[in-house]
């Protein structure tokens, strides 16, 4: 096995985790976009909506995941700044 075998191997693998992970985005942006958008002119008692959760949880998902990933990028930030300043004493 050279290693232009090894590398259309992986090329492969990224383009498949690639696929995968657009797939994925884009099954949640159309989720999203139609529980937000769409689903609020739609009949209450359609039934399409046991498909949904109740509309106050389209803002409290988008909110808890932003302040979740605030607070792993800010002690992501504080870990390099202590390590860095360990580095130069």
């Amino acid at each position: 096995m050279g290693v232009r075998a090894i590398n259309r191997k992986m090329e492969l693998a990224d383009r498949a985790v690639g696929f995968l992970l657009s797939v994925t985005s884009l099954s949640i942006f159309t989720y999203y976009t139609f529980w937000v958008i769409i689903l609020p002119f739609v009949d209450d008692d359609h039934f399409v909506h046991k498909y949904f959760l109740p509309q106050e949880y389209a803002i409290l998902i988008p909110v808890s995941a932003g302040v979740t990933l605030l607070c792993f990028l800010s002690i992501f930030v504080g870990v390099v700044m202590l390590k860095s300043k360990r580095k130069k004493a």
